[in-house]
Order: C-alpha cells, then structure tokens, then sequence
C-alpha cells in the first residue's frame, strides 16, 4: 500500500524518501513547502522538465551542477545565453545533457525574459487547488500523477509559448512548490508543509 514508512530516526515519512538521505533532507526540508519568484519558479520548471523519463535524485544531486550552468536560474541572464553558451551546456557533465531540454530551457527563458515581473509567479498560483477539497493521502497510490489543476497549468504555459511543461511535469511542479501538499497522512513533514502553506 505504500503508506508512511518509519525513517533512520524512527519518524514516518513519505516511502520516495526514504532511499537516500539526499532525498530525506530534501523531502523534510523542500518539497511541499511554497516556493514564490519568478527566478525561483523557473528553476524548478527547468529543473522538473529534465527529470522527465529520470528519477528526481538524479537531478537533486545535479543541482549545483545545474545552478551554475545556467546562472542560478536567472531569467534575464539566461535569456541573453548565445549559441557559444549552448555549445557549453551540451558539453557539460555536471548537468543533464539532453539537447531538447536545454534548448527549451533557453526558450522558455527568453519568453518570460518578456513577461512583466511578477507574471510567472502570479500565473503558476493562481492555479493552486483549494486546500480544503483534498483530503491527505493515505498512501502513494492516493496521489494522482496529473490533475485538472495541472492540466490547466501546463495548457496556461503552452499557450503562452513555454516548452516542455505537460500536465505530468506541471503536477511535478505543483506538489514540489507547495501548491499541493502531497506528503502522506502520516508524515512528519506534512504538518510542517501545511504551516508553511498557511503563509503562501
């Protein structure tokens, strides 16, 4: 059933992050709780997009890798990348090299290089689901992979000219940023998520 499972500190957690203690720091301290700025929002966007077809903890460990590639997910910056610039990043094993996802990361910076301030951010929440219609999980199989919420969002971003963004990775993006809260009933981290939502 794959409900909470009793952590190295005896503590009940979500069973994904239960394999390393990578994923445990960043379950207990990350996941699920709100992420706000449109710098902040592309990363996670970027970074949800690569780990399509990857497990996450192959981009988690990746990230510093990541950050300093496409300096810390600086919208304005990495609208100006040029062509030597993407030469650099297909050459780069400190990130995933995959030619369709840095093209599109390159893209979709250059789009929102010409949103107003504030658009991205404002975009990505107006589509969090309301709270009180989504009992917790009890168990994995009670998250769903996509949802109508997500499927608007992702629908939102395509219509706008974003790449790489389907409902599946729109989802991704909205439990890791708080739009969701998808730690199971029993988790010691989702009390705390739910706090930190309380503040959103």
């Amino acid at each position: 059933m794959s409900a909470a499972q009793p952590g190295d500190d005896g503590a009940p957690r979500c069973p994904w992050a239960l394999s390393t203690p990578d994923y445990v720091t960043y379950h207990d301290e990350e996941w699920g709780r709100p992420v706000h700025g449109d710098d902040a929002l592309f990363e996670r966007l970027s970074l949800e997009a690569f780990q399509s077809g990857l497990s996450w903890i192959t981009i988690l460990r990746r990230r510093p890798g990541f950050r300093a590639a496409f300096a810390d997910f600086k919208i304005a910056t990495v609208a100006e990348f040029t062509d030597t610039d993407r030469e650099r990043l297909l050459a780069d094993t400190g990130i995933i090299r995959n030619r369709a996802k840095i093209d599109a990361t390159l893209a979709n910076a250059r789009v929102l290089a010409g949103w107003t301030p504030g658009d991205l951010d404002a975009l990505i929440w107006s589509h969090a689901p309301d709270p009180a219609g989504r009992p917790a999980p009890k168990t994995l199989a009670d998250v769903p992979a996509v949802t109508d919420e997500s499927t608007a969002l992702s629908k939102a971003l395509k219509k706008r000219g974003l790449r790489f963004v389907g409902p599946t990775t729109a989802y991704a993006l909205m439990q890791a940023c708080g739009l969701v809260n998808d730690h199971l009933e029993t988790c010691v981290a989702r009390g705390p998520a739910d706090a930190a939502a309380g503040s959103r």
